[in-house]
């Protein structure tokens, strides 16, 4: 049987084209065991959370079974929001340089986690967060708030992958793979 992963793409112009790459690495390195749903999120350029949320639940109606969300940027954040939102059964959550949004010069409330978010999470969800320390566009230090709010999760951190880690996800294929 075919494992599923949905793929939430960053914001921004182009993004679902950029991240486009952190998709073929995933693939290259996960195989032909696993499918990749990779939707065009509404309106990249200027993202909204209602209509990413709505597109993400549509796409996990979709799916059967348990997939495995990956989400990068603006992505990992909304998936991270939709799950404590909704009831979903999945089989991990890999969040890649996500804002954690409510920090310093990152106060957009559409975006914003209610404060009990990680009580709301599926219980016994496996979630890793991967953040390099270079990024140049989500501060470093935001990937240790989720740490702090996330206990139980697993912290990979990186130096010199920037914010599109290099077009390189191996290691999040490898945490996949791994579960």
């Amino acid at each position: 049987m075919t494992k599923e992963v949905l793929f939430i793409h960053g914001a921004g112009r182009g993004a679902h084209d950029e991240d486009g790459k952190l998709v073929a690495s995933l693939k290259n390195v996960l195989g032909s065991e696993y499918q990749i749903r990779y939707p065009q999120m509404p309106n990249e350029g200027v993202p909204q959370y209602a209509p990413w949320k709505a597109q993400i639940l549509v796409e996990l109606a979709a799916i059967e079974g348990k997939p495995f969300l990956v989400g990068h940027s603006l992505g990992g954040s909304v998936l991270v929001k939709a799950l404590a939102e909704e009831k979903v059964d999945a089989a991990g959550l890999f969040v890649i340089a996500s804002p954690y949004w409510g920090a310093e010069d990152w106060e957009v409330e559409e975006y914003q986690l209610p404060e009990n978010f990680a009580a709301r999470l599926p219980k016994g969800l496996p979630i890793f967060l991967y953040h390099s320390r270079d990024d140049e566009i989500v501060p470093f230090e935001h990937q240790a708030i989720y740490a702090e709010k996330l206990p139980q999760a697993t912290v990979r951190q990186f130096d010199g992958r920037g914010h599109q880690f290099n077009d390189d996800l191996s290691e999040v294929a490898a945490d996949i793979a791994s579960l």
